[in-house]
């Protein structure tokens, strides 16, 4: 496992600057602002970014009101979100240091299928104790296979660790410890045959 989460800050740390030059794609700008459009009618103040990357979500969710405060393994991913005048700490999402019940919203795009399977349950957990009372939480994953491993069809050197599920086993996953409000099923056009993209939003019981 230390090796793996070793890899992983290899690969965003050497790929940081290309993520943050790079266009995002249409339908998660629409994932995005769907979930935004919840948090806003919800009245919600406050939202922690898992895997927040070079921090373009965050600084979305913070100029349209949102307090937020972003992670990422990657201490160059965690530059580029303070350079975006972002609140940003380099945080492991299996080891988060957060106070219980200290945000409205936890949002996760494109991180947690990072995780070993094994660690989704417990990361779960944390997220739930997290959230304040009816606070809402976003995954947006890439599944509808069953895989766990090095993805051999990666252009990222090292070549990543995925987690991939389908449909029905995720959705039980998540039910065990959240409310499903919606899981929508988003054929991206990307390259990969195997994958569709799994869009969550939960809210905590």
């Amino acid at each position: 496992m230390k090796n793996l989460k070793t890899n992983l800050e290899k690969a965003y740390n050497k790929s940081a600057q290309e993520r943050n030059s790079a266009s995002i794609q249409a339908w998660k700008i629409e994932e995005r602002s769907r979930f935004l459009s919840l948090l806003i009618t919800e009245k919600k103040e406050n939202l922690l970014e898992i895997g927040a990357g070079p921090g373009k979500d965050s600084r979305f969710f913070q100029e349209n009101g949102l307090k937020v405060l972003c992670t990422d393994l990657s201490p160059e991913m965690v530059k580029l979100c303070r350079q975006k005048g972002l609140d940003a700490r380099v945080m492991d999402f299996s080891e988060l240091q957060i106070p219980e019940k200290s945000f409205d919203a936890v949002y996760a795009m494109n991180s947690l299928l990072q995780l070993p399977k094994k660690e989704l349950p417990a990361v779960l957990q944390t997220v739930n104790a997290i959230l304040k009372r009816d606070g809402l939480f976003f995954i947006g994953v890439y599944g509808g296979i069953d895989h766990e491993g090095i993805w051999e069809e990666d252009n990222c050197e090292p070549k990543r660790f995925f987690s991939f599920y389908d449909d029905e086993h995720l959705k039980r996953i998540l039910g065990e410890v959240f409310d499903l409000l919606s899981f929508r099923q988003i054929n991206t056009g990307e390259s990969s045959r195997h994958l569709h993209f799994q869009s969550i939003t939960l809210r905590k019981r």
